[in-house]
């Protein structure tokens, strides 16, 4: 199963395979060539079909708890001040992902959207310590009656486009849907002082089933 987003890469990406390997059966001569044209054609439509992958995720919905937005490994837990939305304190949980990782966003609460923005800017590396506030990224809060949790996409050195569903207004289902990010980046949440947290550093989560924390 594939992400809507990447229908028309995968369709341009199909399209080139298949040109390029009957050019290269017609023109070329030598039949170590075309192998070698083969397997380089097919190793780049094999990773283009990889990235946009879209498996099927069971959230164990439950308003006590936060799970994971993406797939990744978790590279911060620490205390911030948050001085978009909530200026004051929270606690940031940062999931990175590298370009193999599953890159679909999800929700990672239910509750109702109450701000969504866009924010063009840098392509640092993800994991710069400025690229929350420098990057392109996109911030969204929803809150429920147990918790308000923010979560900010952001871009990377290679991502150079984010796709974000949240509307303010809407009511959201934790694990669904909320957006892709194309190539290696990371996604920032914020959570209120106190919560218990689930996780630890280095550890990989699955987005939509890992809980990263319970409130």
């Amino acid at each position: 199963m594939f992400h809507k987003e990447g229908y028309k890469i995968i369709s341009v990406a199909l399209v080139l395979f298949l040109g390029i390997n009957v050019a290269s059966y017609v023109a070329i001569q030598v039949d170590e060539w075309i192998l070698l044209i083969f397997i380089v054609s097919l190793l780049f439509l094999i990773a283009i079909l990889q990235f946009f992958r879209n498996p099927k995720r069971i959230t164990d919905v439950n308003d006590h708890t936060v799970v994971s937005p993406v797939d990744g490994k978790v590279v911060v837990i620490e205390e911030v001040f948050e001085k978009e939305y909530f200026n004051e304190n929270r606690l940031q949980v940062s999931v990175f992902m590298s370009p193999i990782n599953v890159h679909v966003t999800r929700h990672p609460i239910n509750g109702a959207v109450q701000f969504s923005k866009y924010h063009p800017g840098k392509y640092l590396v993800a994991w710069h310590p400025k690229a929350s506030e420098e990057n392109e990224r996109t911030t969204v809060v929803v809150k429920n009656n147990n918790v308000e949790v923010l979560y900010r996409q952001i871009a990377g050195a290679l991502a150079k486009r984010i796709v974000n569903y949240a509307h303010e207004g809407e009511k959201v289902v934790q694990g669904s849907d909320s957006g892709f990010i194309k190539f290696g980046s990371r996604v920032d949440v914020f959570l209120p002082i106190g919560t218990e947290i689930n996780v630890f550093l280095n550890q990989k989560v699955k987005g939509g089933e890992s809980i990263l924390a319970k409130v």
